[in-house]
């Protein structure tokens, strides 16, 4: 089952790498891991998506809070909550391929940031579902390059991570 765990830790050199080190030295994968400063220069909202039973989770949250640099941590998937990815995807435009190409970024409310005389990029947001979506409904050959950041998340409500 896909877990989202959101991670508050202060904002050091190689808090990064000691909780990727968590991770591999268990045997865990971590499907994708985004991390920025917060609105407290000092700390660090590290967002990691990964597979596991509730037990191998409950584990995985364990480790986490013994690290010395983390101040909380929270798994976003037991309550409600609000995910987005972003993904640049950078595809061929040629001829009757433009209008085509323009047609779908609307369709999936997308923004074309970037226009030459052979390609368009694409800005898209959404859940990693929607995203696949659009790459689905691209011919494959038309697609030059894509980049994702991964998941970001955040408790609905009056859920917040904050010390």
């Amino acid at each position: 089952m896909k877990h989202i765990i959101a991670v508050l830790l202060e904002n050091e050199p190689g808090a990064l790498s000691r909780v990727v080190a968590l991770f591999s030295a268990r045997g865990y994968n971590i499907e994708s891991l985004t991390v920025a400063p917060t609105e407290d220069s000092s700390l660090s909202r590290m967002t990691i998506v990964t597979n596991g039973s509730d037990e191998v989770i409950e584990q995985i949250t364990k480790h986490l809070n013994r690290l010395i640099e983390v101040v909380k941590v929270v798994d976003l998937t037991e309550g409600s909550f609000t995910e987005r990815e972003l993904m640049l995807i950078k595809v061929r435009a040629v001829g009757k391929e433009r209008d085509e190409m323009k047609r779908m970024a609307d369709i999936f409310r997308g923004h074309i940031v970037d226009v030459t005389d052979k390609s368009y990029t694409v800005e898209l947001t959404g859940d990693a579902a929607k995203l696949d979506a659009f790459i689905d409904a691209v011919d494959r050959a038309s697609i030059l390059e894509t980049v994702r950041t991964g998941t970001s998340g955040i408790g609905r409500g009056e859920r917040i991570l904050k010390v």
